[in-house]
């Protein structure tokens, strides 16, 4: 089988790119690897989907500003067979909260987003208390508030990217890659489980939390790690007033969902490597004690139900390597190593790639400095204060 780009990886990230490419050329012919067509055990069903402009790079921040809207219109636009692609769209805003230590931190970050036109909004502490009347503030110097910004929900995006892709005609195969052959720098083909070959113009290693596997196949070495996060659902006895989608200090990351919230505290001390077993103890012992200190409220919280799922977390600087080049291959482009922003920049990230492959350059939002010279360079580029 032959075609012009093969994407190793049906996930969000994987179906976006499909998408754009049969958008802008349809044309181009389009292969999405997926061994996992039920995605069981895939990052994007189990992320937290969360959408926010609150970055430090300008890249990211772009990528928000570009997927935010688009997902505004995601129902309309990924519409199938005139049935609207409902993702569950809650813009009730998004809230950094830190320590006085780290108020000129989040001012120089606060002072770019306004720079790239993002509607953001200062916190004093008395203001923050005066806004969200149950909140203990009394170890905060400051916070930072996108009204714009909110939480979606993951699978609903992967589908209506999945379905809009394949009804444009990209072909999604429900395959497992095994190798792939490469000379000198350049990959010819992709070898799959059920025996198949498939050659192309050009590979994209969308593959997520196991895309170090695919540059292993390739004979070299990418930072890119299979990272354990958990989800958590729970409630509180105690109401407390409508809440953003907040993160603080401790890592402590939650958004209301139903009647609970949904949220966790991932750490980058968790162990690499491909574990789905729930840790128990968790919750009790590390997002519990956050919670209840800054809500008096959840000193009675309940987590009814904890979801494991993967970060493709890169361990360089915490951000996505896109394009080509990797150990030298001109046609082998990489796209993962969001290390938790994946999903919120899918159609940044799906555009931007798109324009590459078909274009051969960043037209939309130049993401020239997350590509893999930065590694060769030994340059990295994180993010300020924000995981």
């Amino acid at each position: 089988m032959k075609k012009d780009i093969v994407i190793i990886g049906g996930g969000a990230i994987g179906a976006a790119v499909a998408y754009f490419l049969r958008k802008m050329d349809p044309s181009v012919s389009v292969a999405v690897i997926e061994r996992d067509p039920t995605y069981n055990l895939a990052s994007t069903p189990r992320a937290s989907g969360g959408v926010r402009r609150l970055f430090s790079l300008p890249e990211n921040i772009a990528l928000s500003n570009y997927s935010i809207p688009f997902f505004d219109t995601f129902a309309q636009t990924m519409a199938f067979d005139g049935v609207p692609a409902d993702i569950g769209l809650k813009k009730n805003g998004y809230l950094f909260i830190v320590p006085p230590t780290s108020r000129d931190m989040l001012k120089a970050n606060y002072d770019t987003e306004l720079d790239m036109g993002c509607n953001v909004v200062w916190l004093e502490p008395d203001e923050l208390k005066h806004t969200f009347p149950s909140m203990n503030v009394s170890d905060l110097g400051a916070a930072v508030h996108s009204p714009d910004d909110g939480w979606l929900d993951p699978h609903s995006v992967l589908m209506g990217f999945r379905k809009k892709a394949r009804s444009m005609g990209a072909e999604f195969i429900a395959d497992e890659v095994v190798g792939l052959d490469r000379q000198s720098g350049t990959v010819q083909r992709v070898k799959l489980k059920s025996g198949e070959t498939i050659e192309a113009d050009h590979f994209v290693n969308a593959a997520g939390a196991w895309a170090k596997d695919i540059c292993q196949m390739l004979g070299f070495k990418a930072p890119i790690e299979p990272l354990r996060r958990f989800e958590h659902y729970f409630e509180s006895e105690d109401p407390i007033e409508p809440l953003p989608y907040l993160k603080d200090p401790e890592r402590l990351a939650f958004r209301p969902e139903g009647k609970g919230y949904s949220g966790g505290v991932p750490t980058l001390a968790e162990p690499r490597g491909y574990n789905f077993e729930v840790d128990h103890d968790y919750f009790e012992n590390v997002v519990w004690p956050a919670l209840a200190h800054r809500f008096p409220q959840f000193e009675k919280t309940k987590c009814k139900n904890t979801l494991p799922g993967l970060y493709d977390q890169n361990d360089f600087d915490g951000n996505v390597i896109i394009g080509p080049g990797a150990d030298g291959l001109g046609n082998f482009h990489m796209l993962a190593g969001f290390s938790g922003h994946g999903l919120m920049h899918a159609p940044g990230c799906g555009l931007a790639m798109a324009e590459l492959l078909l274009k051969g350059r960043y037209e939309t939002i130049d993401l020239t400095r997350f590509g893999w010279q930065r590694l060769l360079d030994g340059t990295p580029l994180p993010e300020r204060g924000i995981i």
